[in-house]
């Protein structure tokens, strides 16, 4: 169980905290809910065939061909994209 705390205590550090300066609790707080949000609902996973894991078991199927758009969120004030 350490191995995986570490883990996602590492992810965490590497991928929000690193990239903003936190001035208060109030502020840490905002800033890990808004990056679990990010993580559970937006970021793929190895486990789940990079899928995050709120999203559906099965991947839509897309015809080849159909031209598809690329969207671009800003988290946390834009250090993750």
């Amino acid at each position: 169980m350490n191995a995986h705390c570490e883990h996602v205590i590492g992810t965490i550090r590497r991928e929000a905290l690193d990239h903003v300066l936190v001035m208060n609790e109030a502020h840490a707080r905002r800033a890990l809910a808004e990056f679990h949000k990010h993580y559970n609902s937006h970021r793929p996973h190895r486990s789940r065939g990079q899928r995050p894991p709120e999203a559906p078991q099965a991947s839509p199927v897309v015809p080849v061909g159909t031209p598809r758009k690329l969207l671009r969120t800003r988290i946390l004030g834009g250090a993750i994209k």
